[in-house]
């Protein structure tokens, strides 16, 4: 794979700005929250477009083990089920199951590596567990004293780590309830005086492949709270060692944004997705502290999503587009001569 070819193949049109995408397990769909209260799922190849209603901006989107179910959580405290068995379907799509599951948005929500469970999180503080199947709650999980913006599970199939506004990670063994140990990163973490505000946290959160890593992204080096101006970043920490960081990766001169994604690709490389005046793909090699490699976007990135195939980004984005790139050279088509 080289990423230094990364370009655009295909690019997906709403008319409503987006604030989060995911790949579903077989890679043909491509979902996405928007601001007209709904999910949107693309058919990749054909541009056809199937709405899911949520009647809430979605920003959590996970799936069933088999794929044949997504799960959506978003600003109205709901988790909802919808049933993609029949992948055909277009036009909309009705809810299979819902649950009032949080006091509040709903900010992040994934499946577990065997995909018996669904992890929540919301603005009440609150890390919940869930029975995938039937949506029963199984257990809750309490510690953070900050909106928790982030969760993730680790390849080990044991263990859990929710991310919050101060940057505090907690690693839960989700299995009992029982919290195994807590990290920082004050790398990603500000408090603007004059705004009498702190701004941070980790706007993603993801394991490489084998769970050695963990990556957290934000925005760092914040000189406004209220208009948001800062430097994207990306923070990894070492699974067995935890804090600090092993490496923070920046961006060269010093971009304004917040890294919304971040992708820790099988290969090595690790990519992320700014959103703030303009929009970028951001490409780190390992051990490196700036990018080597980057694309200027049509327009603000506010998510990022790896392909299961490796070979792909979806990024959504505030003008209501998906754009999916192919990290591998363009094929030209060849002209027919007479």
């Amino acid at each position: 794979m080289d990423v230094t070819q990364t370009h655009t193949a295909h690019e997906l049109k709403h008319e409503s700005p987006l604030i989060s995408c995911r790949f579903d397990p077989s890679g043909k769909f491509v979902f996405a929250g928007a601001q007209d209260f709904a999910v949107w799922r693309w058919n990749i190849e054909s541009g056809e477009k199937t709405k899911l209603f949520t009647n809430s901006w979605v920003r959590g989107l996970t799936f069933s083990k088999d794929g044949k179910t997504i799960i959506t959580s978003g600003t109205d405290g709901r988790l909802i089920w919808f049933s993609l068995a029949d992948a055909a379907a277009e036009g909309e799509l009705k809810p299979q199951r819902e649950v009032a599951a949080h006091e509040g948005w709903i900010r992040a929500v994934v499946t577990s590596p065997d995909g018996k469970f669904i992890a929540s999180a919301g603005n009440d503080l609150k890390v919940k567990i869930w029975n995938a199947a039937d949506g029963k709650l199984i257990r809750e999980l309490a510690g953070h004293e900050s909106h928790i913006y982030n969760l993730a599970f680790h390849p080990d199939g044991k263990h859990l780590v929710s991310g919050d506004l101060k940057t505090n990670l907690i690693v839960w063994d989700y299995g009992t309830g029982k919290q195994i140990r807590t990290w920082k990163s004050e790398n990603l973490l500000n408090y603007d005086k004059k705004f009498l505000a702190f701004i941070g946290g980790y706007r993603g959160i993801t394991f490489n492949k084998d769970g050695t890593q963990l990556a957290g992204s934000g925005i760092t080096n914040v000189s406004n709270a209220f208009a948001g101006i800062g430097n994207p970043s990306v923070v990894i920490f070492d699974w067995k060692k935890g804090a600090p960081p092993l490496i923070e990766h920046l961006s060269k001169g010093a971009l304004r944004g917040v890294v919304w994604g971040v992708a820790l690709h099988p290969e090595g490389t690790i990519i992320g997705a700014v959103g703030g005046p303009a929009g970028y793909l951001l490409f780190w090699k390992p051990g490196e502290a700036e990018d080597f490699h980057r694309i200027k976007l049509p327009d603000t990135a506010r998510d990022l999503s790896l392909s299961p195939d490796g070979l792909h980004l979806a990024t959504a984005h505030f003008n209501g587009h998906v754009l999916i790139h192919k990290m591998e050279k363009k094929v030209e088509e060849k002209k027919e001569t007479a």
